[in-house]
Formats: C-alpha cells, sequence, structure tokens
C-alpha cells in the first residue's frame, strides 16, 4: 500500500483493495451532479419498487404506493434536513438562508425514517388504509434504500468511525475528509511521513447490518402475525445496529448541551418500543383482546390471507 495517498484514493489495506481516484461527482452540460445524490436517488427507487413488488405480492393495489411515495419522498427530505439542522444550529443560527442549501451536505437518515413514518399514518388516516399493513408493506423497501444510500457515505469520505487496524479498516486522504471529522484519537495514530487516516468504515457495518435486517424481513413476512409486526422487526433491528454503529462514528449530532448522540438515543428507543410493543400486542392476541389504543382492526391479519397461508 502507498505511503502517500492522492486526494480521490480510497484504500482498505487488509482486504488488499487500493481505489485510485475515487470521484465524488461527475458534470454534465457543465452541470456538476454528486454521486452521493445519484446513489440516494437509486435507493430510494429500489425501495418504491420493492413496496410496489410486495403491494401485488398481498394483493393490495400497487398504485397506492405510487401515490403514497410522492408525499413521502417530498417530507422525507424536509425531515432528514431539518433533523439535521435541529441539531447542528450552531452552524446556520447565523445564516439561516444557509439551511435551504443541501448541495454542501447535512442530511440525516433519522430525521427522513421519522417523517416517513409520520407521512405513513396521516396518509392512512386520509385516505382509509391500514396503516399498520401498508408499513409493513414499505419497510423492506425503507431498509433496501438504506443498504444502497450508506454507499453515498463512501463516495463523500464520511460517516466514518474512529482509529481501527481491523480486518475492515479504510484509508481517506486526510485533505479529502472534514477536519472536524478526525478526532484527537484518530490524529494520534497518523504515521509521520503518510498523509492518511485509518478508520472504521461505519457506513459499510450499518449496510451489511441493514442487508441482514433485509433478509430477515423478507424470510419472516409470510409469516408474521399481525399488521404492524414487520415494522416493530425494523424498528428493533435497525435500532440494535445504529446504537452499536453509531458509538463507533467521530460526526455524531450530540443532545445540546450534553455529549450525548441524540442518534443513539433514539436507536435504543427504537429498540425498546418495538421489543415491549411486540410483546404487549401478542399477549393481548393471545387473549383475543386487541381494541386496546383502537388496534383492534388494526393489527389483525385478514381471514383470507391466513388461509392463503395455510
Amino acid at each position: 500500500m502507498q505511503e502517500i495517498m492522492n486526494a480521490g484514493d480510497i484504500a482498505f489495506p487488509h482486504l488488499g483493495i487500493y481505489l485510485e481516484n475515487v470521484p465524488k461527482s461527475f458534470s454534465i452540460f457543465g452541470f456538476k451532479i454528486a454521486y452521493y445524490g445519484v446513489i440516494i436517488g437509486i435507493g430510494v427507487l429500489a425501495g418504491l419498487l420493492m413496496a410496489v413488488h410486495n403491494a401485488k405480492k398481498t394483493k393490495q393495489d400497487p398504485d397506492t404506493y405510487w401515490d403514497f411515495a410522492i408525499y413521502a419522498i417530498i417530507f422525507s427530505i424536509i425531515g432528514a434536513r431539518l433533523y439535521y439542522v435541529a441539531f447542528s444550529w450552531e452552524l446556520y443560527k447565523d445564516d439561516l438562508l444557509s439551511i435551504l442549501n443541501t448541495r454542501n451536505g447535512g442530511m440525516a437518515i433519522y430525521g427522513a425514517v421519522i417523517a416517513a413514518f409520520v407521512t405513513l399514518f396521516i396518509y392512512a388516516v386520509i385516505k382509509k388504509k391500514n396503516a399498520f399493513q401498508m408499513g409493513d408493506t414499505a419497510v423492506p423497501g425503507l431498509i433496501l434504500g438504506q443498504i444502497i444510500g450508506r454507499w453515498g457515505n463512501f463516495m463523500n469520505r464520511e460517516a466514518f468511525g474512529e482509529y481501527t487496524d481491523n480486518f475492515l479498516a479504510m484509508r481517506l486522504p486526510i485533505e479529502a475528509v472534514r477536519s472536524g471529522d478526525i478526532s484527537e484519537n484518530i490524529a494520534a495514530h497518523i504515521v509521520e511521513g503518510t498523509n492518511y487516516i485509518q478508520v472504521h468504515p461505519t457506513f459499510l457495518y450499518e449496510s451489511m447490518w441493514n442487508l441482514v435486517i433485509f433478509s430477515l424481513l423478507l424470510l419472516y413476512g409470510s409469516h408474521k402475525k399481525f399488521h404492524g409486526e414487520i415494522c416493530l422487526m425494523y424498528l428493533g433491528g435497525y435500532g440494535l445496529g445504529r446504537f452499536l454503529i453509531e458509538g463507533l462514528r467521530t460526526d455524531q449530532l450530540l443532545i445540546p448541551g450534553t455529549t450525548i448522540a441524540v442518534s443513539q438515543m433514539l436507536a435504543m428507543c427504537m429498540l425498546v418500543f418495538a421489543v415491549m410493543a411486540d410483546v404487549v400486542i401478542r399477549q393481548k392476541l393471545k387473549k383475543g383482546k386487541c381494541g386496546f389504543l383502537g388496534l383492534d382492526r388494526g393489527v389483525y391479519l385478514p381471514e383470507e390471507v391466513s388461509e392463503d397461508r395455510q
């Protein structure tokens, strides 16, 4: 492996991988397009196609999901930006118009996920759909989009963790990353005579973790006991992985006035909520009582679906 890396290079030394001049963007008619945005777009489209496929498979109207996607995409983008701005207020308080400029980054997946779920429930109420069934249909697509989308962080040389020398360690040229993302620990491990940092590729960890969750959701989908169960599996599985991986990252968004990473706190809340909700609903279903919180018509599976599986 080279001791001096070019600005566009990325390496995984223990895997024997050295990528030269990996671009962050490309130009069409003089207009610069970031690969990050392209990859996110591919993730969104793949997720939507996955949701439509699931809708057809469960004999739902696919047009419902095409229609819902319009609102979900718009509000998810807004949610992702507002979440980032809220917990990075110091960067924007003196220039409020910069909040509208997303070309320099500043989007948070949690904000997008929260906005998507809120939009889902509002859409379901207005359209008189079963929000729990829609959620189960859509979340495999959501996490598929996340699997793909995390590779946008790879192209941007961001969302990495502390120094490591493990099997998947990644090297990035110092000039290619934001100075604020280089912690004291990372800086202390910069070898004299080199110009790179060696870190945890946390974007890769999360993409791999999400792939496992995605596979489990697909395998269990036809065996679910109630509408909303796949949603809870997503919340719990993603929450657990994000809690562990977030602890490695150097670009954490913190709760103002504390050293607590807001994403870790939310991840733990997701995990606890998912486990508790699943246990409570299962107990209620065993007793034949699911009228609590008005879920009596929401969580039961339709008889025709149950018969099809026998």
